[in-house]
């Protein structure tokens, strides 16, 4: 209870998939009493600001079809968030939606399906690497703390997945309807400090931990969703270092050249997200389509 308000507080702030065919490769759930998006219905995850932010803005205003649902802890003070409803007060929705209660995951899945009855698309894309007097990167296992790991999975690892949960029979029933796709896709941003194989530098337990908690949450889920041949794939993508509120403590070694705009790097991964295929169910890309070691 003690975490929770701490979290709530704090960030107001801020089996696999083999090549079936086609017809084998996912069940037939029947679209016929779900309406027709065209250009499909996204869900961002975490989009007040930052990559999530701009996911919604892509999603908005590269294309001139589809809706958007984009979820945050405090819609109200969303500036950028309510700046897109002024421009596409028809397809874009706002919905509150904070990790650490489940209740309000549930209800952003009864609103969805209310208005929409499916998803097409979930971006989850919050993530805390740093909050001054409360969570920093451990560079010794010294500065490893309970309070630290905790809030780390509980934001990075568990909040994520259970939005994948409420949001399951929405993209089951959606599909790839509406969209160029034959699946939905769930796309959750990881980072690869959370490669164990990767790990050579040591430090950042918590942020490092959580996202390979994240990475073992999601290629368990997308076996799942593989086995019961759902429409649905399952895929982690690592954005690069964007220059973002959240890598903003830490980009003074940062190569100029690997440090990312907001835009370019989201464009990458919505180039990767579009084109994906059904044999990268479960597996863990980079901005640059590479795939990521465990």
């Amino acid at each position: 209870m003690k975490l929770n308000f701490v979290v709530q507080r704090v960030l107001m702030s801020s089996p696999y998939l083999m090549p079936f065919s086609r017809a084998r490769m996912f069940s037939s759930t029947s679209f016929s009493a779900v309406k027709r998006w065209e250009g499909g219905v996204s869900m961002i995850q975490g989009a007040s600001r930052g990559i999530g932010l701009e996911f919604v803005r892509q999603l908005l205003e590269k294309n001139d079809k589809g809706y958007v649902v984009a979820t945050c802890r405090n819609p109200n003070g969303a500036t950028g968030l309510l700046e897109l409803k002024n421009k596409f007060a028809e397809r874009l929705d706002i919905h509150q939606l904070d990790l650490t209660i489940e209740s309000t995951i549930e209800e952003a899945a009864k609103c969805v399906r209310e208005k929409y009855g499916c998803l097409n698309l979930l971006v989850n894309s919050s993530g805390i690497l740093s909050i001054p007097d409360l969570l920093q990167p451990e560079t010794t296992l010294t500065k490893v703390h309970r309070t630290s790991l905790l809030l780390a999975y509980e934001i990075n690892a568990v909040g994520p997945i259970l939005v994948v949960k409420h949001m399951w029979p929405l993209l089951k029933v959606g599909g790839g309807s509406g969209t160029k796709r034959d699946f939905a896709i769930v796309a959750n941003i990881s980072a690869r400090v959370g490669s164990i194989g990767d790990n050579c530098l040591g430090g950042w337990h918590s942020y490092r931990s959580s996202k390979s908690a994240l990475n073992q949450l999601t290629k368990t889920v997308s076996v799942e969703f593989a086995r019961k041949k759902d429409p649905i794939i399952c895929i982690l993508l690592h954005p690069g270092t964007v220059d973002t509120d959240l890598s903003r403590p830490f980009q003074k070694n940062v190569p100029e050249d690997k440090l990312f705009t907001r835009e370019f790097s989201v464009q990458k991964l919505l180039s990767f997200i579009n084109n994906a295929k059904g044999s990268d169910n479960g597996k863990f890309f980079a901005w640059d389509s590479r795939e990521i070691p465990w």
